[in-house]
């Protein structure tokens, strides 16, 4: 399987959240780690992007909704 990475744009994109709310998560740790790719620059895993969304989706359904 091809891993690719997420630059911030990419994720603001798709999570919906804001530059400075995906840090503040990162810090209080409900939010994926970014991984280093540069002297300055980080990008995220698409699979644990992606998977934190699932996630909050899961979280926010009521189990009656889960199991339709």
């Amino acid at each position: 399987m091809t891993e690719f990475i997420l630059r911030l744009p990419a994720v603001k994109a798709r999570t919906g959240l804001s530059r400075s709310t995906i840090y503040s998560r990162i810090s209080s740790g409900t939010f994926v780690a970014p991984i280093k790719i540069g002297p300055h620059s980080v990008g995220w895993l698409e699979s644990e992007v992606e998977t934190w969304i699932e996630l909050q989706v899961a979280a926010s359904r009521p189990l009656a909704e889960v199991q339709r």
